[in-house]
């Protein structure tokens, strides 16, 4: 079982490593937290810059200290020190969010990363989206470390609605600004969403019901503590509609009962993902990354 006190603790892909003297630093509220982030990354297709094809390449740091290294390369300051925004590291919401929970845990807050899918980009499009799930001391806050509070926003980005209680699961189809990947499937499966409106981006082809499943399995390695690449592959994993549908079906609705408390399902999630083959990444996954480079990763450090 992935407890509060694992969420806590450094992951292999959060830790910060060799520059967790860097963290010493860090404002000690999320809004602080993540506004030193914004300053650190630039999302590679939304930040206005044109980037080189050397600079393109830094969208596959896979762990957090390979992506502080290459700002301290450049910088060599305190992360909350200005940096111009084309110096700034290309990354992804990923990198975004799990930037955030690498200094929440280095705080001792419990943290994570969540998979789903957001409407407040280009709505009605659902764009994939990655966003962090911390624990403030009494529950689960969702908050989007990329969003400038002062953007246009119907919501407050530092505590996120989301669905909860029974309407987890029951509502049809998910209301809220962001819905995880178990929840979109789960709509998907019942026929109450237009899954060719879930995906990277309307003017992409990577969307619908296969990129669906796949972000299960990548949600629940998220959970698991394996904060993988959006475009790593592996396991049951597909770029076609033919997927092992009960399987997805499973693991779906134990991410829906885990969301919502059940310590069984929670414990399930756990000892499936460790055991089953299609679930867990292997010591090398496929990475189709937006570069255009396809090669295989190697997760051992």
């Amino acid at each position: 079982m992935t407890t509060l006190d694992a969420y806590a603790h450094q992951s292999a892909y959060s830790d910060p490593r060799t520059h967790a003297d860097l963290f010493d630093k860090l404002p000690h509220d999320v809004d602080g937290v993540a506004a030193v982030v914004r300053n650190l990354i630039l999302h590679y297709r939304a930040g206005g810059v044109d980037l080189s094809p050397e600079r393109m390449a830094e969208i596959d740091h896979r762990w957090m200290d390979r992506l502080l290294d290459t700002d301290q390369r450049r910088f060599d300051a305190p992360l909350a020190e200005p940096r111009p925004i084309e110096e700034r590291v290309a990354g992804c919401c990923r990198d975004f969010s799990l930037l955030t929970v690498a200094a929440l845990r280095h705080q001792g807050v419990p943290a994570r990363t969540r998979i789903g899918f957001a409407d407040y980009f280009e709505a009605p499009f659902h764009h994939d989206h990655v966003i962090v799930d911390y624990w403030n001391g009494e529950r689960w806050v969702f908050t989007d470390p990329e969003l400038e509070p002062a953007g246009p926003w119907t919501f407050d980005p530092a505590d996120m609605p989301r669905l909860t209680g029974a309407r987890r699961g029951e509502v049809s189809p998910p209301v809220e600004p962001f819905a995880t990947s178990a929840q979109v499937w789960t709509a998907f499966r019942r026929g109450e969403i237009d899954d060719q409106s879930y995906g990277v981006a309307p003017d992409l082809p990577f969307r619908g019901g296969w990129f669906i499943a796949n972000y299960v399995f990548n949600e629940l390695a998220h959970r698991q503590r394996d904060e993988l690449l959006l475009w790593d592959v592996w396991g049951g994993m597909s770029d076609k509609f033919d997927h092992d549908l009960d399987l997805v079906d499973d693991i779906a609705a134990l991410l829906l009962a885990a969301d919502a408390g059940a310590a069984d399902a929670e414990n399930e999630l756990a000892e499936r993902y460790a055991t089953d083959p299609m679930l867990h990444p292997s010591p090398k996954v496929q990475c189709f990354s937006p570069t255009g480079r396809q090669h295989v990763a190697d997760l051992q450090r």
